[in-house]
C-alpha cells in the first residue's frame, strides 16, 4: 500500500539510504546557502528551500532516488523574482517579499496541475538543443552574478548588470576576499577524488575558507555593519552575518490585483523551468539507478514542494543532479534517502545558525561559480563542429536569449525555431515520399504487367505516387511536383495506397490538383487505394463533384488496366 502511494518506498535499502541522505545533506548544505545569497532572499531561505522541498518532493514524487532543493536554474530565476518585486515595493519591503513567495506558491500550484494534467511527457519532447542552450544560458547567468562577490564586491542582480559591473568591482578589489574565493574554486575544481569519498568539495571549501578568514582576523569575530546596508565584514570581507534559527514563519499569500498578469508570468517560468530541471534530473537517475520515474507524479511532488516552501519563506526547488549523482553513488535508492537528506538540513537550521554566519560571500562565490560550469553543456559545445546546423542555430540562440533577456523568451523562441525545423524535415521527409512515375516505370510499386501498361502507353498515363501521412506542410510542394510534368499526358493515376493519413490542406491541394488536371485538355483522373480516413477528408472537399465512383480503384493494376482502355478509346 505504501509503495503505491509513496513511489519506490521500501524498507529493503534502509542501510544505503540513510547513508545516500547523510552524505546528500552534507553537499547541499553550503549550496543551499550559496543559492539562498544569491537569490537575495538570505542563506536561511536556501536552507528551508532544501528542506521543504526536499522532504515533500521525495515522500510525493515520482522518483525514488532523487533529491530535490535550491537548483542553480531556479536560483537565477528566483534571483529576478525577488529582486522584481522587492524594488517595486521598496517603502513596504516586507509586502514586497509577500508577492515574491506568492509566485513561489503560485508555480507550485501550476506545476501540481501540470503532474495532474499529465503534462510530463510534452516536456520530455523539448529539443536538446533548446535545453542545452537554456541550460548553458543559465550556467552563464550564474557565472556573471558571483565574479563581483568573488572580488568582494555587491554583485547587480541581472546578469548583463553584473557583467558590466565587473570594472569597478575590479578597481574597488579586496585582495582577502578574491584570495578566499580562489582558494575554494581550487578545492572545488581539484579536490582528489580519494579525498572527495569522505567530505564533499564544497563543504570542505566551506569551512577552509570561513577558517582561513578566522585565521586572518586573528580571531577577532567582532562582525563590522554598515549602517543601513545590512552588509557585514570581517577586515573588509563580506560574510553571512547573522542567520536566523528555529522554525520558520508562516507567509501569507497576497494577490496583488494590478500585478496578477506578471504574477502569473513569474510562475508560470518558475513551474515551467522547476519542471523541466526535476525531470532531466530524473532521466539522469534513470541511466544510474536502471528504473523508471513517473513523470506527472514527479511533477505533483515537486509542486506540493514548492507550494509549501512559499508559504514558508523557501527558495522553490527541482531536482538537483549532483545531489541526485552523489545519493546514488552513496547507497539512496528510495525516498526515505530524500526525506532523510531534509531532516538532516532541519537539524542544522535548528542549531548551527551561530557558526555559519562567518561564512565569507567570496568562498560561496567561488562554489557557485564551479555550480554554473557544471550546468554549462560542455558535451555538446566540443560536438560543435560535429552538429547539425539547425540544431546548433538553435542552441546559440536560446544561449543567448536567455542570458541577455529571459528564460521564457528564450525557450518560446527556441520552440517556435525547433517547430520550424521540425516542420522542414517533415516536408522533406513527405516530398521524398512522392514519386512520378511517366516513361521510365521501373521503379513504380506495381507488377510487372503494371510497368508494362505505362511503358507502352509511351508517356500517356502519368502514375502519381504518394506515400506516408501528407500534411499542410507538403501541400504547395505536392502541387510544385505535379505542375513540372504537366504536359501531353493523358490519363493521372493518383495513387494513395501508400497514403495513411492526411489533413484539411493536403487534402484541398489534392483536389486542386484534380481539378487543374480535370480541365486541361479534358484529361482523366483515377485515384487508387484510399483508405476510410484519406476518402472522407476527400469527401469533405466535396471531390464527389468532380470525380464519380467510377474514378476510384482500391487496387493499382485496376486502375493502370482502366487507363489503358481510356487511351486506347
Amino acid at each position: 500500500m505504501l509503495t503505491n502511494m509513496f513511489h519506490g518506498f521500501t524498507m529493503s535499502n534502509l542501510k544505503g539510504d540513510i547513508y545516500g541522505g547523510l552524505t546528500a545533506a552534507v553537499v547541499a548544505l553550503p549550496l543551499a546557502l550559496a543559492m539562498g545569497v544569491s537569490s537575495g532572499a538570505g542563506p536561511v531561505a536556501g536552507l528551508y528551500g532544501a528542506i521543504i522541498v526536499g522532504f515533500f518532493a521525495a515522500i510525493f514524487g515520482g522518483t525514488p532516488s532523487q533529491i530535490s532543493g535550491p537548483t542553480g536554474p531556479m536560483t537565477v530565476v528566483m534571483a529576478a523574482i525577488f529582486t522584481q518585486y522587492t524594488t517595486m515595493f521598496a517603502d513596504k519591503p516586507e509586502y514586497g517579499i509577500a508577492v515574491a513567495f506568492t509566485v513561489v506558491i503560485m508555480g507550485g500550484l501550476l506545476q501540481i496541475l501540470f503532474g495532474v494534467l499529465k503534462v510530463g511527457k510534452y516536456i520530455n519532447l523539448m529539443p536538446h538543443p533548446v535545453v542545452s542552450g537554456f541550460m548553458s544560458g543559465i550556467g552563464v547567468i550564474i557565472i556573471l552574478l558571483q565574479l563581483a562577490p568573488l572580488l568582494g564586491s555587491m554583485g547587480e542582480s541581472g546578469p548583463v548588470g553584473s557583467a558590466m559591473a565587473i570594472p569597478a568591482a575590479w578597481d574597488n578589489l579586496i585582495p582577502l576576499a578574491l584570495v578566499l574565493g580562489l582558494v575554494s574554486l581550487l578545492i572545488v575544481y581539484f579536490l582528489p577524488k580519494s579525498i572527495g569519498k569522505f567530505i564533499p568539495s564544497p563543504l570542505l571549501a566551506l569551512i577552509i575558507g570561513t577558517i582561513v578568514l578566522l585565521v586572518y582576523s586573528g580571531f577577532d569575530i567582532n562582525v563590522a555593519n554598515e549602517a543601513g546596508k545590512q552588509i557585514s565584514t570581517i577586515d573588509g570581507v563580506r560574510i553571512l552575518g547573522e542567520i536566523p534559527t528555529g522554525l520558520p514563519q508562516i507567509i501569507m499569500p497576497v494577490i496583488d490585483f494590478s500585478l496578477l498578469v506578471m504574477m502569473i508570468k513569474s510562475a508560470f517560468i518558475l513551474a515551467l523551468l522547476g519542471s523541466i530541471d526535476s525531470l532531466l534530473t530524473s532521466l539522469v537517475a534513470d541511466n544510474i539507478t536502471h528504473t523508471h520515474h513517473r513523470s506527472n507524479k514527479e511533477l505533483i511532488g515537486q509542486g506540493i514542494g514548492n507550494t509549501i516552501a512559499g508559504f514558508f519563506g523557501g527558495l522553490p526547488g527541482a531536482g538537483a543532479t549532483m545531489r541526485t549523482v552523489v545519493n546514488v553513488r552513496a547507497g539512496g535508492l528510495t525516498p526515505i534517502s530524500g526525506a532523510l537528506h531534509a531532516l538532516v538540513l532541519l537539524s542544522i537550521v535548528l542549531g548551527a545558525g551561530a557558526f555559519a554566519k562567518y561564512i565569507p560571500h567570496a568562498v560561496l562565490a567561488g562554489i557557485l561559480i564551479k555550480v554554473g560550469t557544471d550546468i554549462i553543456d560542455w558535451e555538446y559545445l566540443r560536438q560543435i563542429h560535429l552538429v547539425p546546423k539547425a540544431g546548433l542555430v538553435m542552441m546559440l540562440v536560446v544561449l543567448v536569449v536567455t542570458v541577455a533577456v529571459d528564460l521564457i523568451t528564450a525557450v518560446a523562441l527556441g520552440m517556435i525555431l525547433a517547430s520550424f525545423v521540425f516542420m522542414q524535415r517533415m516536408v522533406n521527409l513527405q516530398l521524398d515520399g512522392i514519386n512520378i512515375y511517366k516513361n521510365k516505370p521501373e521503379q513504380a510499386p506495381v507488377s510487372s504487367e503494371g510497368k508494362e501498361i505505362i511503358k507502352k502507353a509511351g508517356g500517356d498515363i502519368l502514375m502519381f505516387h504518394l506515400q506516408g501521412p501528407l500534411t499542410f506542410a507538403a501541400a504547395r510542394g505536392m502541387q510544385k511536383r505535379l505542375s513540372i510534368v504537366q504536359g501531353d499526358y493523358r490519363v493521372l493515376v493518383l495513387d494513395l495506397k501508400d497514403v495513411n493519413n492526411i489533413d484539411f490542406s493536403s487534402a484541398k491541394a489534392l483536389i486542386e490538383m484534380v481539378q487543374a488536371t480535370k480541365h486541361s485538355n479534358d484529361k482523366q483522373v483515377l485515384i487508387v487505394g484510399t483508405n476510410s480516413q484519406v476518402l472522407k477528408m476527400l469527401k469533405q472537399q466535396k471531390i464527389n463533384k468532380i470525380l464519380d465512383n467510377n474514378n476510384f480503384y482500391a487496387d493499382r493494376l485496376d486502375a493502370l488496366r482502366t487507363a489503358k482502355t481510356l487511351i486506347t478509346e
